[in-house]
């Protein structure tokens, strides 16, 4: 007997409704009065076991957070006091050599009334009113040149207020420039300045009202001594409480925390709100003491913060149970706490318990209501079904192929490029996933093509960021080069990437001398860049303080090694010409050696070796300073490993044979015909293989 799909699915549905409602239907009605209410019962148990943990919990993790965020901002705290350490070493290591005499040229003086012309990179002398200003002129001249390392080291450091240098006369150097000194300020009796005599090294004072009205300051200071000449300086840099409150131990507690600090007296240094009043710069201003309260849970979690520990505490104070949480600022031996109300932390878990305890209720309510509900469903449901039935079976095969229409047309509309079309099918079932599927499908093409849009862009942008960066590094490098009287130069620099690690100058260092550096930096790209742009600072600043190379580069590799926070390093060979002895005196620093081609043999080429490590490697270098008398036709080639190290295709290398050959072919060209000769042969060596490395080279011809 045959019979049709639909009387097969109307068969099929009448006999599996009809074992359904009765199996599940009579188990249903029997059991659904005792499962309402276990259900009730049951809610009503976890929602309380759900409170009680949920507060638990979130006890537990504030502590966890609390004290995972103070070590956190602890340790921020410390990097930034680090930083302003290292700056305040850097200044005495310079000021310990004005006071030894070094022949460092004084820099100009303005007092308060002579406003110069940049404000912001000048420095005022201050000479209190009962001290006669010829008596310690001598003094300020040779304190002046502080300025020209007070200038880098601020301007750097955004979180510096000043920076000063005080002599037992009673003469003070403060930076930058400032008209609103009081002519009664003598910094002979201010506490920064009679700790740091008391004390050696460093020494942080308690908080004051800073005379220059930047409110509630702080200064680290430290003592200056020559025996030799009697002279006493103490130089200082400021930090004010505001810095300290809203740019260093800021919190992430949100309106009801904060967080403060206290020195190792239990002495509140910061705090939200600690401010001067009404305080003059000359009058003491008195900071709080948590040991010297009333609050023994306090004192206790002073105690411990005093001691360098790290903790989580609950204590009671400022009418309210607070969590504090605790870690140590190790560079200064101060502690910092945060501050956070208990009911900050269990508000939610309450605020949860409200809402499961109205939502059992609810619950129950609606399981009684839904119970009354089914039952009439289950049996309308069942005097319906017959019915459904016949419809459901003559309409099920129109629900199975009208969606596979409508996917085909959606399908047809995308090929055609219509990439907003969508396809609606609800039917409940596959059908309705795939269209789900076929949407976001759809809709991720249509993601992906905005997203490509927006790299794209990005890339540009990226790009546009990347030509500004080669343009500030090409800042640094010379603008001209220098006419040396006898002396011609000519010079070639190209980074591999849009930015690189090579750098060259020209440093005068006397009436008739002129330095030549070449460096060359580990790595490539930006931060080869940022280090390039470090050394060529410190080695500048250290060849105009010494004429001496070896003594120059010395200096600088104890900079760059101070101030370097990563494992780079850089080359570096430094020549001193003498214009009129018509000789250079070099050194060389773990660099390529350059190639000296005299003019009597035309066929022979001198490596100018020296002995010598890169810098930033070790702090104590030995290098030696070697003299070398120029010729009429001497020619001397300084590069980088990027001319040598050049590849071609195969993997070749350019090597020092080819550079060498073309040196001697074109050696009676000029210095710039010579470099476009060396150039092309590198090119015609490489070919379509871009450049690996950064490429330096200067060319030095004695002349008449």
């Amino acid at each position: 007997m045959k019979f049709s799909v639909a009387a097969k699915l109307l068969l099929v549905m009448v006999l599996l409704t009809s074992i359904i409602f009765i199996i599940i239907g009579g188990i249903s009605w029997i059991m659904m009065g005792n499962l309402g209410d276990y259900a009730t019962k049951s809610s009503m148990a976890l929602g309380e076991e759900a409170i009680s943990e949920s507060t638990t919990a979130l006890e537990d993790d504030a502590e966890i957070y609390l004290l995972r965020l103070a070590t956190d901002q602890a340790e921020i705290a410390d990097m930034v006091f680090e930083r302003i350490i290292s700056e305040m070493n850097v200044i005495s290591s310079y000021g310990k050599e004005l006071q030894q005499g070094t022949n460092v040229s004084a820099e100009p003086l303005y007092f308060s009334d002579e406003k110069p012309e940049k404000p912001g990179e000048s420095a005022v002398i201050h000479i209190p009113s009962w001290v006669q200003k010829d008596e310690v002129l001598d003094e300020i001249n040779q304190m002046s040149p502080f300025q020209s390392v007070f200038n880098p080291l601020f301007h750097a450091n955004n979180r510096l207020t000043a920076l000063y240098a005080a002599s037992s006369s009673g003469a003070v150097l403060f930076f930058p420039w400032n008209p609103r000194l009081d002519e009664n300020f003598d910094p002979r009796t201010r506490p920064w300045y009679l700790d740091a005599l008391s004390t050696e090294g460093l020494v942080w004072s308690d908080p004051y009202v800073d005379v220059l009205g930047n409110g509630l300051t702080l200064t680290c200071s430290k003592r200056l001594s020559n025996p030799t000449s009697n002279m006493t300086w103490v130089i200082g840099s400021d930090i004010t409480i505001e810095t300290i409150n809203y740019r260093i131990i800021t919190t992430q507690l949100g309106e009801d925390g904060y967080a403060f600090l206290i020195n190792q007296r239990g002495d509140v240094i910061s705090r939200p709100g600690l401010t001067a009043g009404s305080t003059r710069w000359d009058e003491s201003f008195n900071t709080e003491n948590f040991l010297k309260g009333p609050n023994t849970d306090l004192q206790n979690i002073t105690r411990e913060m005093i001691s360098g520990l790290s903790g989580v505490s609950r204590c009671h104070f400022l009418e309210g149970d607070k969590y504090i949480a605790y870690a140590p600022i190790k560079s200064v031996g101060w502690s910092i706490g945060l501050v956070l109300p208990v009911e900050s932390v269990i508000a939610p878990a309450e605020l949860t318990g409200n809402v499961i305890r109205n939502a059992s209720e609810q619950t129950h309510t609606h399981i009684k209501d839904q119970m009354s509900f089914l039952h009439s469903v289950l049996i309308i449901s069942f005097i319906l079904l017959f019915v459904s039935i016949i419809g459901i079976a003559i309409f099920f095969s129109r629900i199975i192929t009208d969606p596979l229409h409508l996917l085909s047309e959606g399908v047809k509309r995308i090929g055609s490029g219509d990439l907003q079309t969508t396809v609606e099918i609800t039917s409940g079932d596959e059908f309705e996933d795939l269209a789900g599927a076929f949407n976001r499908m759809t809709f991720d093409l249509r993601n992906y093509i905005l997203e490509l849009r927006r790299t794209t862009a990005e890339k540009e942008r990226f790009t546009r960021e990347l030509e500004i960066a080669q343009g500030i590094q090409q800042s640094f490098l010379p603008d001209v080069i220098p006419d040396i009287p006898g002396i011609e130069l000519a010079v070639f620099s190209s980074p591999a990437l849009e930015v690189g690690g090579d750098f060259y100058d020209f440093i005068p260092v006397g009436d008739d001398e002129w330095g030549l550096v070449i460096a060359d930096v580990s790595g490539k790209g930006v931060p080869a860049a940022l280090f390039m742009a470090l050394s060529r600072t410190l080695i500048r600043v250290s060849a105009t303080w010494k004429s001496d190379p070896a003594v120059a580069i010395t200096k600088a590799n104890s900079l760059i090694l101070r101030d370097s926070k990563t494992s780079m390093f850089v080359t570096l060979f430094y020549l001193v010409i003498d214009s009129q002895k018509r000789e250079i005196t070099y050194v060389n620093a773990g660099h390529n050696p350059p190639l000296l081609l005299t003019r009597e043999k035309k066929n022979d080429i001198t490596l100018l070796k020296a002995e010598g490590v890169a810098l930033g490697i070790i702090e104590e270098i030995d290098l030696a300073s070697v003299t070398v008398k120029l010729r009429e036709g001497d020619l001397v080639a300084l590069y980088t490993d990027g001319i040598t190290e050049a590849m071609n295709e195969a993997g070749e290398e350019y090597g020092m044979d080819r550079f060498s050959e073309v040196l001697q072919r074109c050696r009676d060209n000029t210095p710039e015909k010579m470099i476009d000769e060396i150039r092309s042969s590198i090119k015609a060596f490489t070919g379509t293989t871009p450049q690996s490395d950064d490429i330096t080279l200067i060319l030095i011809r004695a002349g008449v």
